[in-house]
Parts: structure tokens; sequence; C-alpha cells
């Protein structure tokens, strides 16, 4: 019996400026029906460019060599209307960043709605029952009330379910998944991974899971492929794989996890931020006079401490006002209740006033790609802040570029390069090194590593915590991975649906977990 999708020396290249290079090199690997195979490697390896050659979704600079076959058909060279039958219905894709995937100018239900059209002919309430009932699987909560929201007015986390939904509604024969979980909490995460794995078991569904995490490989491959450079380096059982890796990469791999702890905090450290219940309630407005009918409660009544060199790490589930509440402590968003920076009230402080403040209070964001500017270089995108607020204006802003470049691990030959040329742990480098050299006080990391691969994410966890180290930064490290969190935090706070419910310091909060969802975050991570 032939393998559901069989992939047989592929090989891709792209052009360029007259030159050829190689993506993918003669690979070669089976996805069976009910079977679970996985792709990984560092970015760069060549495993989203595979997925993608599957049903010719590369643009005109590809050149596509080798066969793939799906259920016994040739998918390289097949006409467009066969592969129109065949993509998100045959074989579903979901993508790594649903902002990027999903329309902003359509609701989520008109988007959901036209994939089961085309697909399966729905409409109207048989449709809308359909979408509820997705939408309710891959967790998202009060999902009628969702409908009609656009994807900026949902998190990342509930953009990437919206995508799986997406995915899944027309029950595929062939699931490719190219990093679904990336901006997923864990007991999403959990969620969704059990999910998938009840769609393969009943409907007999291959998954080809393209993903950097090992420990979701782990939990639910049967087969790994290795990749690096474009090849598969190795290939094989997952539990042989995990159990006796052959090749250095893939021992180098699993041996990529961030560990230690931060330097502790000085004992006469002084109190930098403070919050007195912090609250943020966005209004719902409904009818023409845009009425207020009731409210979202993104974050309840909530009061931290964090002093100079002291990281506090939140953590939650998505949707559950970890970036809101960051957002409000750096005057970005309206809230009620007190916030100081040492020791002064910013609710005082005028929007002109707060300018000043901005360079001791500086944000890197979760996508370093979204939030760098494709049309400057690298060292514009650093100096940017330093001509605003005038830091050392008496030396050249390159020489500054330069020195900080240094410092986050860049080379500064590459300053005049553009965010696209670099790899993804290059860029959120270049985002870290745009924050520090202001030399702010306060630093918000919003899930600062969870694009990235775990090699790359061990080089900036220590990054981090020996900028903390040396300049006494403190910082507010938000993320759904914790094992990370545990590597940086002095203290943790843990967030549902917009309380705290559980705070302490990190490692009395990850030995004894006081409260029911902590425990619940802490078993889905495992």
């Amino acid at each position: 019996m032939s393998a559901l999708l069989q992939v047989n020396d592929l090989r891709v290249s792209f052009r360029q400026d007259g030159k050829s290079s190689m993506a993918v090199k003669g690979v070669s690997f089976t996805v069976d029906r009910g079977e679970t195979v996985a792709l990984v490697g560092e970015s760069g390896s060549g495993k989203s460019v595979t997925a993608l050659s599957t049903v010719s979704l590369l643009g005109d600079s590809a050149s596509v060599e080798g066969s793939v076959l799906y259920d016994g058909q040739e998918m390289i060279g097949a006409d467009d209307q066969r592969l129109m039958e065949v993509r998100g219905n045959d074989i579903s894709f979901i993508f790594q960043e649903p902002m990027t995937s999903l329309n902003p100018l359509h609701t989520i239900e008109k988007q959901l709605a036209e994939s089961i059209a085309l697909h399966q002919g729905l409409a109207g309430a048989a449709a809308r029952a359909l979408i509820l009932e997705l939408l309710a699987k891959v967790g998202i909560r009060d999902a009628e009330d969702r409908l009609g929201a656009y994807p900026h007015q949902l998190s990342g986390g509930q953009r990437q379910r919206v995508m799986i939904a997406m995915a899944l509604a027309n029950k595929p024969d062939v699931l490719i998944a190219d990093e679904p979980t990336t901006a997923l909490d864990v007991t999403i995460q959990a969620q969704i991974l059990d999910l998938l794995g009840d769609l393969k078991a009943s409907e007999g569904m291959g998954l080809l899971f393209i993903t950097h995490d090992l420990n979701i490989v782990r939990r639910i491959a049967d087969k790994v492929c290795v990749m690096k450079d474009g090849e598969i380096v190795e290939a094989g059982p997952t539990a042989e794989i995990f159990g006796n890796p052959q090749h250095p990469y893939t021992q180098m791999l699993l041996a990529a996890e961030p560990s230690g702890h931060p330097e502790p905090v000085p004992e006469k450290a002084q109190e930098l931020i403070r919050t007195d219940e912090l609250k943020v309630w966005f209004p719902i407005q409904r009818g023409f006079f845009k009425r207020t009918v009731g409210y979202i409660k993104a974050v309840n009544a909530s009061s931290i401490s964090v002093r100079a060199g002291e990281t506090l790490g939140i953590v939650g589930e998505s949707g559950s006002g970890k970036t809101t509440m960051a957002l409000a402590i750096m005057r970005l968003i309206a809230s009620e209740g007190g916030v100081s920076f040492h020791g002064d009230d910013l609710r005082k402080y005028s929007t002109k006033d707060l300018r000043q403040l901005r360079k001791d209070m500086q944000i890197v964001f979760q996508d370093p790609f979204g939030s760098l500017s494709p049309r400057m270089t690298c060292a514009q995108i650093i100096a940017e802040g330093v001509g605003i607020h005038k830091i050392e204006p008496d030396r050249d802003p390159r020489d500054l570029v330069a020195d900080i470049m240094t410092e986050v691990g860049l080379d500064p030959i590459a300053m005049d390069r553009y965010p696209h040329e670099f790899s993804g742990g290059q860029r959120q480098r270049i985002a870290i090194a745009r924050a520090m050299v202001l030399r702010p006080k306060l630093v918000v990391l919003d899930e600062p590593t969870s694009a990235l691969d775990m090699t790359v994410q061990v080089q900036i966890v220590d990054l981090l915590r020996d900028l903390q180290r040396r300049h006494g930064l403190a910082y507010l490290f938000i993320s759904h991975d914790l094992n990370v969190v545990r590597a940086m935090s002095h203290k943790v706070m843990v967030m549902k649906q917009g309380d705290v419910v559980e705070t302490g310091m990190a490692e009395d909060v990850f030995a004894n977990p006081k409260h029911e969802y902590t425990r619940t975050l802490l078993t889905a991570a495992r």
C-alpha cells in the first residue's frame, strides 16, 4: 500500500540576481494515513520550503525538481485546476504567522465561511453552526461574540487558533502544520495537540508537523526527519532519534534548552516600578449611538512591584491580560489605578513629559520582523531613538550602533543590511539592541523567544541575563514557555482571564504551586 504523501529526491533552488542557490537538496520522506511525521531543524534548514513545495506554493523564482505524490498522483507539474482542488481541501496548511495569513479587512466569520463555502458548499445557518463548533474545538471562549472580530482585535494565540480552525474545516487528508503552536500558551498548545491527535485517529489524517520545539515532537510524532542546510541528516522513529541520536547536529538540538538562573537581585536594589490596583477594561459598544453595553475585563485590579536588576515573569493563557498589563504600565493604553516609576506617579505626566521617560522604559516585541521597518537598515533602526533622545550627542551615532551591536552579539559590519537579510535570531538581537542603546532602566520583553529555534533561545536568554547583570536592568518578561520563564525570572506572576491568581518567587511557584490553574500550566508544560 502506497503512502498518502510521498516525497522523493526533492530539490528546490531559487534564482536571484542571475544566480541560483539550493534551498532543498534531495529530500525524501513519506507520510502515511494516521501518521505524524515531524520535520525539525533550525531556521533556514529548508523545512518550510519543503512543505510549500508539496502543492506548488513557492514563487516564480523557485525551481522544483523531484517527485511529490499525493494519493499516488504527481503534484509537481500538475495543472492549476488540479492544484486548486487539492489545496485547502485534501492538503491543508496551518502557517506560522497568522497575522499575515488572515485578511485584515474581513471578520473571522467571513474568512472561515469563505473556506467552508468554497470546499463544502455550506452557507447561512449551517456554515455558522460549523464555524462555532470549530472555534469551540480550538479553544476560543465565547466564540459567538468573536465572530464579528477582525484579526487585529484578537491576541496572537487567538489568531493562530482561527488559522487552525480554518485548516481543519474541510477535514483534509493531509495537514501540514508549520510551527502551529509557536504563539500558543501551554494549556491551549496541549488542547490543540490533543485535537490534532484525535482527528488523526478518527479521520485517518496524515500530519506533517514542522517545528523547532522538540518537546512537542517527542509528544506527538511517529517519525522524525532532522534537516540541516537543505538536507535530511537523520531520520527514524521518534523514540529511536530521541533515545540514541547519531548525528552531531541532532545531538546539539536535543541538548539545547534554556537553563540556569538569573543573578540574585542586590539587597539594596531600589524599587523601580509599582502598580496599585491597575485595571484595564475595554468598553463593548453597540448600536447607532455606540452605547456601552458591557466591558471586556482585560486586567482586574493588579498590583506588582519590580526592583532594579529584577525580572518578573508573567505567564498565563493567550488573552489572559499579560501584554495588556505591560502596555498599561508603559502608558501606551488607558488604564485605571496607580503606576509609579522610580516613585513618581505616571498619571500626573502629560504626553509630552512621558516622551522624556520613554528612553528609560523600552519594549521588545514578540515578532521582530513585524516590529522592524523593512525600509530601514539595521543602523537606522538602532540609531533612530539615539537621535530622538539625544544620547551622547557629541558621538557619531554609527559608533554607538557599532558598540551596541557588538554587545548583543552582532557583527557591526552588517549594520547597513536590511531586516530581511538577517535570520530570526539576528532580527531579535537587533530589536534588543534598539532598546538597549537608549540605556533603559525597565525593559518589557513580550514573548521575545517564542518564534526562535531552541539553540537561538538559549543564546538570547544568556544575552538578556548578561545585559541585566551588567546594567542593572529590570525586566517584565512575558512568555508562555515556562522553561524560559524559569531560566529568566526572579519572581513569577500567573494570570488568568485578567486576574492575578498567583505570585511569588520563581522557584517557590515552580516547586510548590498554590493555585489549581498554576498546577494545570505546569502539568501541560511537561
